[in-house]
């Protein structure tokens, strides 16, 4: 029986509500994707163990608006009155998305407004084939690109000069934690 439910639960289409359509999320996440958003999730509920506000990695349904339910793959929730058995009800405190081909147009558009009109302070898209994170932070009801950080390859890093290497982001810190630091090479570690 165990197994019976396995094979159903793989079979389930998961869906996000955009714009008032329903939107089938697949194919299902690349394994850099699923990776990415573990390696995520796990450092967040390493730092967030016996505090306050409560990591969610992929899977759990966000209810926005009466025409927005998006399924992101990371957020942080400090309120816990939002989080009910069925998802989250309204704004978190951090999204993040891992960008996937077929939904790369979304997470960078309608999704990043809606993130920001209902007034998700700090929002993060992050790029597996670049192995970087674009973050945001909400400023006057829009977001505004506070930086990107990046893992160079070999092939860059050898061209540089110690000094320019130096020079280059390998950690960084989440607006809502500023005792939290946040290593690039534990995001995308053990990605292909």
């Amino acid at each position: 029986m165990t197994g019976n439910l396995a094979y159903q639960y793989e079979d389930e289409i998961w869906d996000e509500m955009i714009d008032g359509k329903i939107v089938a999320m697949s194919p299902r996440p690349a394994v850099n994707h699923n990776i990415i958003s573990g390696n995520i999730y796990h450092i967040f509920k390493t730092y967030l163990s016996g505090k306050k506000c409560v990591p969610f990695g992929d899977g759990t349904d966000l209810y926005l608006t009466p025409k927005d339910r998006f399924v992101p793959d990371g957020m942080i929730v400090c309120n816990r009155d939002k989080i009910k058995p069925k998802g989250v009800y309204g704004a978190p405190d951090l999204v993040i998305e891992v960008l996937s081909p077929s939904t790369a147009k979304n997470d960078r558009g309608y999704k990043k407004r809606v993130y920001g009109t209902c007034g998700i302070p700090e929002y993060w898209i992050v790029s597996p084939s670049e192995k970087a994170v674009y973050v945001y932070l909400l400023q006057d009801g829009q977001y505004n690109l506070d930086n990107v950080y990046s893992l160079y390859p070999d092939y860059m890093l050898t061209k540089m000069t110690e000094e320019e290497q130096a020079a280059i982001p390998t950690e960084f810190q989440c607006s809502l934690f500023s005792d939290l630091v946040i290593r690039l090479e534990n995001i995308f570690e053990d990605t292909l």
